[in-house]
């Protein structure tokens, strides 16, 4: 990376710049950021607008809803116009989604920044469709591997980097005290509303500023040497009949499902827990900081996985890392003060290996229908959205411990299938 060539110099089998390889990693930098600050973003509005755990998490929702919607569309959209042109599309969406928080901050409402949300996730969606695929045939077939565990890394750095930055801008700032909505004038309310998320903008700004950036970078380089062409992928309903006959698959878009919805729901929790006298106590600033040593632990997760994964078989692994974080999750919520705190930090740790295992056990075997059963599992992302709703449905119930035994929940049926998946490939049964 020290010694990256100039934009245009010509590396590789198929004379591939290595400068546009070095960009297309720093989108999963950029959209890794960009999503994890949702989970800064989520007390502040649960305080701002006085909403429940259940509502609050309609934020996650909008966002994840995208995927479900967008995933096949996106790659009928990378067929017609190509990776890098779909990539600039992607980017253009995602800023008019940050800059969507202006309208939000002049109308004061929760309405107005799920719709920016929203818009936001669709270009990320575009951007995942496109990136993920492009980094794998930029460059020799042989360090394929290699370049998407970089960018994977990337993804990770930003996801471990964003609760840092969303801790000190959004939940560590304000335009003054809240004033009572049961006591105040409404127009003081919603001015003091407008004023709060005018602050929370200002990160969105900028980076809607580094995306457009980015977005007129990529398109100078549209026509650069060495970038293929993309298929576009046919969802006919022969395929869809062959794929549903893939107990593995099918098993695996559950899992992935599950695991994302039980991975965005403790990120989205943790500032609002930890911030409990039972747990630390911590200020809202401090507690947002705190989630950053989460998803630092999937970051480091990553690295010790890769090596256990040469040495153990993925099932094996899968179903011992998911035990390992359901146990984790459990003691967290049975227990008080700094196991607590520690317990479910730590889960991040475990989260690491799960979803490229799920992913790559589940497409095994499927030969011509891979690229389908891959949407298929883009689209189970959707999970994010689902499980984080029905767990502040339980928090607002029972209480936030309670509401961590969904993810327990979610974690034993990832184990389930990690085991189900060994067993298949000692029987050598179809996938």
């Amino acid at each position: 990376m020290k010694n990256m060539e100039p934009v245009g110099a010509i590396t590789g089998e198929k004379g591939t710049p290595r400068g546009i390889i070095t960009f297309v990693i720093g989108l999963f930098f950029i959209w890794g950021f960009s999503t994890v600050l949702l989970d800064s973003l989520i007390p502040k509005l649960k305080a701002l607008f006085s909403l429940s755990y259940a509502e609050v998490m309609l934020s996650q929702f909008c966002f994840f809803v995208a995927y479900f919607v967008f995933s096949i569309p996106a790659a009928s959209l990378l067929g017609q116009v190509g990776y890098m042109r779909s990539i600039v599309i992607g980017l253009v969406v995602m800023a008019l989604g940050c800059l969507g928080f202006v309208p939000a901050a002049l109308l004061g409402t929760f309405g107005g920044i799920l719709v920016a949300l929203f818009v936001m996730a669709s270009g990320i969606t575009l951007l995942q469709v496109a990136a993920n695929p492009l980094v794998a045939v930029l460059g020799p077939a042989k360090s394929s591997s290699s370049r998407l565990t970089l960018a994977q890394a990337f993804n990770s750095l930003g996801t471990a980097i964003g609760p840092i930055v969303g801790a000190q801008l959004i939940l560590g700032t304000t335009s003054g005290v809240a004033p009572d909505p049961a006591t105040a004038a409404p127009s003081a309310v919603a001015a003091f509303r407008r004023a709060e998320i005018h602050l929370v903008e200002m990160p969105f700004l900028g980076i809607a500023g580094v995306i457009f950036v980015l977005a007129i970078t990529f398109w100078l380089l549209r026509r650069a040497p060495g970038i293929p062409g993309a298929e576009r992928l046919q969802y006919h309903p022969a395929v869809l009949a062959r794929l549903l006959q893939r107990p593995r698959l099918m098993i695996g878009v559950a899992a992935i499902f599950v695991y994302v919805g039980a991975e965005v729901t403790i990120g989205s929790l943790m500032t609002n827990y930890l911030m409990q006298p039972s747990r630390l106590g911590l200020s809202a600033a401090w507690a947002g900081r705190y989630v950053g040593l989460y998803w630092t632990g999937a970051m480091l997760g990553r690295f010790i996985g890769s090596y256990i994964l040469r040495v153990w078989s993925p099932g094996i692994v899968l179903a011992a890392f998911a035990l390992g974080a359901a146990t984790l999750v459990a003691v967290s919520a049975g227990s008080e003060g700094m196991v607590s705190a520690t317990t479910i930090i730590a889960v991040g740790l475990f989260n690491s290996i799960m979803f490229p295992t799920i992913f790559t056990m589940a497409i095994a075997g499927l030969h011509q229908d891979t690229p389908q059963g891959s949407g298929l599992l883009c689209m189970a992302i959707v999970g994010g959205a689902v499980i984080p709703w029905i767990s502040g449905l339980v928090a607002d119930h029972n209480g936030l411990a309670s509401a961590l035994l969904v993810p327990v929940c979610c974690y034993l049926f990832i184990a389930g299938y990690g085991f189900l998946a060994r067993r298949q490939q000692e029987e050598g049964a179809t996938p």
